[in-house]
């Protein structure tokens, strides 16, 4: 029987992770917490929780209890209703990082503000990228006015990409036309819930502050049953602590405290433990996520929301270079292989530039082989299936490796296949095939899959009703029709 190590990267010992969540249940209990929207401040203080000034104080008892009603597991399906996402355990998927408002153009390296085509590519691109288990609504299109671009990154993911979605709200009043969208798209509330397409990331202000915008969203995706994933961003030594453990306790206490609004609102509501916590740059005052203390945060919280038998989100995959270069590859492979050895079940992050300012559609089609190979390892290596003694013998005695029984049966399981942006040829077939060096190779994958590429449109009925959604949003904000998309 064959039988498979999984191996797994640990920053903790077991008893410290426990008086991690110790500890950020008596920041919760002492400091607290400031909230600045009614119906959060109303659901804490009825259940329980205590006005302590402006702060809201919140008890280890309620934060235990939302422990209790949280799934262990948060399943999300692709749009034709097909399991696509199984976040819980160490279940590890990809996904491009969110909300950048630049991609960098393939011609002259530079960035530049994102418009309509660019995020109906990077959607189309990603569809058809198999190691990217959902997409997100990874650009921020400057064509429509920024009061509607939530809803419109939304709109364009849905019509030009079929796996699940991360996604988030900009202003109080896009949830609603953003859960009418995705209902559109499943068949009604009733069929969102049972079968959720996206997931909405929910953002704390460190430190321990939930905005209106940001509490209400929480309420809402818990009330909707659309998956919630609280993301807390602390900067070590400007929004944090400096020491690392120390800052993963303030990032513990901002998620609970945003599991206990999202509990309170809706017990037994899909929730993920998230954040993108990054180790801040005393010399140029930036937040870099390629930097290795901002991986061994999300690697560190990893642990802990293990421990807490919640399903956990984080960045990985992230590169603060300008273009796709050596930088890019160094920080996003090391991010890519971590997240994925710590077990977080939903990795954002490829693709992206620039402190997360931009992204990238050359460095997807490279991130996406990063992701490969890190989903590769983490299979392991399986043992116990064979007679290595006897297979070796036999192959001595024939004289032959490749043509041998067991190698044919065996080494499209075994071996992984890079795809045609990693060089693997001879130095002669390099040259003859132009010496181009990856990132030119990758922008020829990016042209060659968006030639090849076609997602199937959504039903007229639903397209229209979409549509409908959108021009409406879109007619709010000042604009008569929406840009063209190619």
């Amino acid at each position: 029987m064959n039988t498979t190590f999984r191996p797994r990267i640990e920053f903790f010992a077991g008893d410290d992770v426990a008086r991690i969540v110790g500890e950020a249940c008596r920041v919760l209990e002492t400091t607290g917490i400031l909230v600045e929207n009614d119906v959060a401040t109303r659901l804490l203080l009825e259940g329980g929780a205590t006005q302590a000034g402006a702060r809201i104080t919140i008890p280890e008892t309620l934060v235990r209890a939302a422990i209790a009603t949280a799934p262990a597991r948060v399943v999300l399906y692709d749009r034709d209703g097909n399991l696509a996402l199984d976040l819980g355990d160490s279940r590890v998927h990809f996904d491009p990082g969110s909300a950048a408002i630049n991609v960098l153009d393939p011609l002259t390296q530079r960035r530049r503000a994102a418009s309509t085509a660019d995020v109906a590519k990077l959607a189309r691109l990603v569809d058809a990228l198999p190691n990217f288990a959902a997409q997100s609504t990874a650009l921020v299109a400057s064509d429509v006015p920024a009061d509607a671009g939530d809803r419109y990154r939304l709109y364009l993911a849905l019509r030009h990409g079929r796996k699940p979605i991360v996604t988030g709200t900009f202003r109080k009043d896009g949830f609603a036309p953003m859960s009418a969208m995705l209902s559109a798209v499943r068949g009604g509330c009733t069929a969102l819930r049972e079968k959720p397409f996206a997931i909405f990331d929910c953002c704390v202000s460190p430190p321990l502050k939930w905005s209106d915008l940001t509490a209400q969203a929480l309420v809402d995706c818990a009330r909707a049953g659309i998956p919630a994933e609280v993301i807390p961003m602390p900067l070590t030594g400007a929004t944090s602590p400096v020491t690392l453990r120390e800052t993963i306790v303030q990032h513990c206490a901002e998620n609970l405290s945003g599991l206990v609004i999202h509990q309170l609102a809706a017990p037994g509501a899909p929730f993920v433990f998230g954040g993108a916590p990054a180790s801040f740059d005393m010399r140029r005052g930036s937040a870099p996520m390629g930097a290795i203390e901002t991986m061994m945060l999300g690697a560190g919280y990893a642990q802990v929301s293990r421990h807490l038998g919640l399903p956990v989100h984080g960045y990985f995959c992230v590169s603060d270079a300008k273009s796709a270069d050596y930088q890019a590859g160094l920080e996003s492979g090391i991010g890519a292989m971590l997240g994925a050895l710590a077990g977080v079940n939903m990795i954002s992050g490829p693709g992206m530039l620039d402190f997360l300012l931009t992204q990238s559609l050359e460095k997807i089609v490279l991130d996406h082989e990063a992701c490969g190979m890190a989903l590769r390892a983490i299979r392991g290596v399986e043992t116990g299936g064979g007679d290595s003694v006897s297979l070796i013998a036999d192959v001595v005695r024939l004289g032959k490796f490749l043509s041998h029984d067991h190698t044919r049966q065996n080494w499209k399981r075994e071996l992984s296949q890079a795809g045609k942006t990693i060089d693997r040829e001879s130095y002669g077939d390099w040259e003859a095939a132009g010496a181009k060096g990856a990132a030119e190779r990758a922008r020829e994958e990016v042209e060659r899959i968006l030639a090849k590429s076609s997602v199937p449109p959504l039903a007229a009925g639903v397209d229209e009703e979409l549509t409908a959604i959108m021009s409406a949003e879109a007619a709010r904000f000042g604009m008569r029709e929406l840009p063209k998309e190619a």
